[in-house]
């Protein structure tokens, strides 16, 4: 039942403790590895089962299976067990290469790696990289924007705006004006986060522009 903690006492060595927390904190740590080593973390701090499933994100049953396996087994519990089937051709290093190279390099005249350019680099099957992106989450091809503003008036900004659009003031036009300019030499506002397992590539939605001359405008009122 949920709450219920296990008679086994979970003490943790020195050593076990920082192997664990890198494991939980290592930005490249797969995520399934890492909520089972925040789990076990959680319940050797004293949490009950259904606290630190709750931490990790994960069901009651599946976090006191992973405690329960780390009390039998240690840091190698925490592994998942052999599959059935042929035994893999592929070895851990190469694996960790392929997922290395797709995280910290890039490769020559192109912005992010495809399955077709690794696949050349790493000497591997085109569909044996794509399996290997999808064990660990990987999709270089994807990137999503983020903006964190440091405007103290951020938030009575947007609501004037906003107002503008949703109660215009009466017998007022409102116009918006953007600049739309297809050859610039632009920047990023902010560095590009990179692909890490189980998230794409994320950059700023703003940028600046160097060498340009642009004008900036936001929407205003003005008497029909």
């Amino acid at each position: 039942m949920p709450g219920f903690k296990p008679k086994t006492e979970l003490i943790l060595t020195d050593d076990e403790r920082a192997g664990l927390t890198r494991l939980a904190r290592r930005r490249k740590t797969p995520r399934g590895l890492a909520q089972r080593a925040a789990i076990v973390l959680a319940c050797a701090d004293g949490a009950s089962i259904s606290a630190a499933a709750r931490t990790a994100g994960v069901t009651w049953p599946t976090a006191k299976a992973w405690r329960e396996r780390f009390v039998e087994r240690g840091l190698d519990g925490l592994c998942d067990e052999p599959r059935s089937g042929a035994p893999r051709s592929i070895d851990d290093d190469r694996i960790e290469e392929v997922v290395r190279t797709t995280l910290e390099e890039t490769p020559p005249n192109a912005t992010h790696w495809s399955t077709r350019s690794l696949a050349k680099r790493s000497g591997l099957s085109q569909s044996t990289v794509g399996r290997i992106w999808r064990a660990f989450g990987l999709q270089p091809h994807r990137s999503e924007t983020f903006k964190l503003s440091t405007d103290p008036y951020f938030v009575d900004k947007v609501r004037d705006v906003v107002g503008l659009y949703l109660s215009p003031p009466a017998n007022a036009v409102v116009f918006c004006v953007d600049e739309k300019s297809q050859r610039q030499a632009l920047d990023r506002s902010q560095p590009v986060l990179p692909t890490t397992p189980g998230r794409p590539q994320r950059r700023t939605h703003d940028d600046f522009r160097h060498g340009t001359t642009f004008v900036t405008a936001r929407p205003a009122c003005s008497p029909p």
